[in-house]
């Protein structure tokens, strides 16, 4: 055992055997490497990497490779979900180096930090033009002791352009987006929709979340068709294909080909989080039966793979798992062949289930297997002959050796799933979803809040870890805390989502420029202060704290907060019309902007039903980023709900834009008919 068996990370641990002496992240590390005078070798990943797997088992588990790397580097092993900050900046230098990125990530550093040379996955012989891992160790160790000049020059200047980048986002003066941005970048998207097989772009395709929240907040804003068709597309799409587990619910990380056919096949909370919304909110806009299908199949499936003994969501499910020879297979566990289709169904039903789930002698996927799809809507089959097969099919996959799942809760996710499964509940009359997301964030409360009102990015089984939460963790958590407000009219986690704003606005923003940085100004000073406000596979905390700080504003009339969002919107101007599928979450909270958002406040007992009508009639509104307070007329700590009587001794609603309102309403249909109003844009 190396010293990662003294770590909690479930990355860390699958490399604790390995022969090669790792050193986990931290000065010890780099005091090693300047007392051996040898480079730091850093390689970062994630549990559920599939590619990270090969690495490991073809160069770190190799006893002669490992016996080289040991003599001539110190070895630092980072789980890139723990350590998000460390794998930016390295991340950053890969990707200016290379022009391109990716897990695993293998960078050679001097003692002090500094990169130097680049790489993600290195193959154990050369491969495709690809030199082998051993031939990159003995070009950098030759490098180093034979060119230590010249290597230092190159650290220096990577360093110093890494520095420089800093400026880069810097949004001082920019305006925040206008209805004409916003048009803009709808088209910029249209310009790159899959018009045949919906997404956008080519292979590989993954989710794309959150510009579909935009395209959807967009439709509801002006009414865009082609908003509306591009989101029906893709749901429709991704929900049939491959992707998305046709028996257990749940989507897989991404699509490797066109056709959203053969997924990669690990599960992330953070993409099954953000794809509930999506298809929860398509729900809300046209009625669709399959979206509300797809979307009560998606919290399902958190609640039964993902929810941890805690309470909270654990990050991910492997894409491997042991085959028949009992070697790991990405996604042994989710294809199927016609065989053991008939195995499980017998000979007629098998026949049947094959042609619904495209399963082919041929296969879709390796060694003649198929991913199951579902190209025709459940809603067009026999119901108690399609649920029976589904039951069969899944009693059959539970006898499969399941992938491995990576049990760590990180807060910033665990806020996404917050606020869906709050939302789910809500407007899905399902209690059991919010309850789910009530236990998830007192588990955060409890477990990775300090009392100084600091968060922790992980913890596990119950333990704190101990790196210290980014701006991610502080604005996705808040965002599920102003959900649960939203659902459960407890000011309680109002109170604490703007407590969680607060430090964000303390920590992480410079008012200066208008921006956020992703660690706060006390954090551990690496060779630059990692800032991006991209969003990538979910929103990033620049966007994500704009989006909270907005809400915030919204709900008590801050002025702090609005003009902190404001300013940090400025970023959507600079690239939402030149890269909208990489400002998605962004884009999505400027339609808020644009709309107000709308204020919608509810007031009346809460044990009167008429009150619970208003509550969900306001929950049901398409307006972009609206928010909902509900409780007794002059709540404390509830500022929207000051001053806003009942009327007639009814529970009355009042509809407000920067807390001027609309005539008070009782009848759920006229705050219905109050909310469908476009504020101008048509």
């Amino acid at each position: 055992m190396n010293r990662l068996a003294g770590t909690s990370s479930p990355y860390l641990l699958q490399h604790a055997e390995n022969p090669v002496d790792w050193w986990p992240w931290g000065d010890e590390a780099f005091a090693e490497a300047r007392r051996r005078d040898v480079p730091v070798l850093l390689s970062v990943g994630y549990s559920s990497c599939h590619w990270c797997h090969v690495m490991a088992h073809e160069s770190f588990e190799d006893e002669a490779t490992a016996a080289y790397l040991n003599e001539h580097f110190v070895a630092v092993k980072v789980d890139r979900e723990e350590r998000p900050d460390v794998d930016a900046v390295y991340m950053e230098a890969v990707q200016a180096a290379t022009g391109q990125g990716g897990w695993p990530m293998t960078v050679f550093l001097a003692p002090g930090g500094e990169p130097f040379y680049f790489g993600t996955y290195f193959p154990p012989a050369p491969r495709h033009g690809m030199p082998s891992f051993r031939q990159v160790l003995e070009g950098v160790q030759d490098a180093w002791r034979e060119r230590r000049e010249e290597v230092a020059e190159v650290a220096a200047r990577i360093t110093a352009d890494l520095a420089a980048r800093g400026d880069v986002y810097g949004a001082a003066g920019l305006r925040p987006p206008t209805e004409a941005d916003l048009y803009q970048a709808a088209e910029a998207l249209s310009r790159e929709f899959d018009d045949k097989r919906g997404g956008f772009g080519g292979a590989p395709k993954f989710p794309p979340s959150m510009a579909l929240e935009f395209l959807l907040r967009h439709h509801a804003a002006t009414g865009s068709r082609s908003a509306l068709r591009m989101v029906e597309q893709t749901c429709r799409a991704m929900a049939g294909g491959g992707m998305h587990d046709q028996l257990g619910g749940g989507f897989a990380r991404y699509s490797v080909d066109a056709e959203w056919v053969v997924p990669h096949f690990e599960k992330m909370l953070y993409d099954n989080a953000l794809l509930l919304r999506v298809y929860l909110h398509l729900w809300r806009a046209t009625g669709s039966a399959s979206a509300r299908r797809v979307a009560l199949l998606t919290a399902d499936f958190l609640l039964a793979e993902l929810r941890t003994p805690e309470g909270g969501f654990a990050s991910a499910l492997d894409a491997d798992s042991p085959g028949p020879d009992g070697r790991n297979h990405e996604g042994a566990f989710y294809a199927w062949t016609p065989a053991q289709l008939a195995a499980a169904l017998g000979p007629e039903d098998a026949a049947r289930a094959a042609a619904v789930f495209a399963v082919t002698t041929e296969g879709s996927f390796e060694h003649g297997a198929s991913v199951l799809q579902l190209r025709e809507e459940p809603e067009g089959l026999d119901a108690e002959w399609f649920a029976s097969v589904r039951a069969r099919l899944l009693a059959a996959r539970a006898t499969r050796p399941r992938p491995t799942r990576d049990d760590k809760v990180v807060a910033a996710w665990n806020g996404l799933a917050i606020a869906a499964l709050a939302e789910t509940g809500a407007l899905l009359d399902r209690s059991e979803y919010v309850g789910a997301a009530l236990a998830a964030a007192k588990l955060l409360c409890s477990v990775h809040l300090g009392a100084d009102g600091r968060l922790l990015r992980t913890s596990r089984d119950g333990r704190a870890g101990a790196n210290a939460g980014v701006l991610e963790d502080y604005a996705d958590t808040a965002e599920g805390f102003l959900a649960l407000y939203s659902v459960t009219g407890d000011p309680d986690w109002l109170n604490r989502g703007g407590a969680l704003l607060d430090a964000v606005l303390d920590h992480f923003y410079d008012a200066s420029s208008g921006t956020f940085y992703d660690t706060a100004v006390d954090a551990e000073k690496l060779i630059r202060r990692p800032q991006d406000p991209t969003d990538n596979a979910a929103p990033s905390g620049w966007t994500a704290a704009a989006g909270a700080l907005l809400s915030y504003a919204a709900l008590t009339g801050s002025a702090r907060h609005r003009e902190a969002a404001e300013a940090g919107l400025g970023i959507v101007t600079a690239l939402g019309s030149r890269a909208p599928r990489f400002i998605g979450w962004g884009l999505a909270v400027a339609e808020a902007l644009v709309d107000g958002p709308r204020e919608v406040a509810v007031a009346g007992p809460a044990d009167d039903p008429a009150t619970a009508e208003l509550h969900r009639t306001a929950l049901l509104a398409t307006a972009p980023g609206a928010v909902v307070a509900v409780g007794e007329p002059d709540a404390t700590g509830v500022p929207l709900l000051a001053d806003r009587p009942l009327r007639s001794g009814r529970p009355t609603a009042y509809v407000c834009r920067h807390f001027s309102c609309q005539a008070p309403v009782t009848e759920p249909a006229e705050l219905a008919a109050q909310l469908s109003r476009a504020t101008g844009r048509d």
